[in-house]
């Protein structure tokens, strides 16, 4: 299976894929982090190329709900981040129309303001062996819902959560991950999951 995986640096998901036999690709604007197949630049230019199976990691700094507080702050509309959004709208698009038979395209909850059809799962790192909440939502094209593979009952926040909330007296989460690239990366287990449950359609 010829495996395109959208906007990766770690090769996390496509090292998972390769280990199975597939000939996986990542891309990503950044130099990948381990040895294997990678495409650095943009991944419009390869998308439509005859992959298999697509799987996109957009970006969603701009379109997250996480980034609400920047979207709307001082009670108006941001409008150069208004702008930024609906171009990564666009692009989030761009990989669900892509000419491929399966897709699946991850991202977080999203503003409703960019108006993203509604996701097809919810997915945690802690159905996948890993002790940590985060949050991840699939978008599925001709693909199952991946299904658990090793559920934990204790798990803490992956990511910091109401920060500001700290000097009113809120519950808060300072998160488990050190930047933005360990907030990014999609979890070994997860990966692996794809890899052994959509690796074998």
């Amino acid at each position: 299976m010829r495996v395109l995986v959208a906007c990766e640096y770690s090769g996390t998901v496509r090292d998972a894929f390769a280990k199975q036999g597939h000939c996986a690709m990542s891309c990503d604007i950044l130099p990948t982090e381990t040895e294997g197949l990678h495409y650095q630049g943009n991944v419009l230019d390869i998308l439509n190329d005859g992959w298999d199976l697509i799987i996109a990691h957009p970006p969603c700094t701009y379109i997250s709900k996480a980034g609400a507080r920047w979207l709307y702050a001082g009670g108006k509309i941001d409008e150069e981040r208004l702008k930024k959004g609906k171009a990564a709208t666009e692009f989030f698009y761009a990989m669900m129309n892509s000419k491929c038979e399966r897709i699946a395209v991850e991202n977080p909850t999203p503003l409703k303001i960019y108006n993203l059809p509604c996701h097809t799962q919810a997915i945690q790192p802690y159905q996948f062996g890993h002790p940590y909440s985060k949050r991840t939502l699939l978008w599925l094209k001709n693909l199952p819902m991946l299904k658990p593979t090793n559920v934990l009952e204790d798990y803490k926040p992956y990511l910091p959560s109401n920060t500001g909330g700290k000097k009113r007296g809120q519950s808060y989460s300072i998160g488990v991950s050190k930047n933005w690239k360990e907030s990014a990366k999609t979890f070994n287990g997860v990966a692996e999951a794809m890899a052994n449950q959509w690796g074998t359609l």
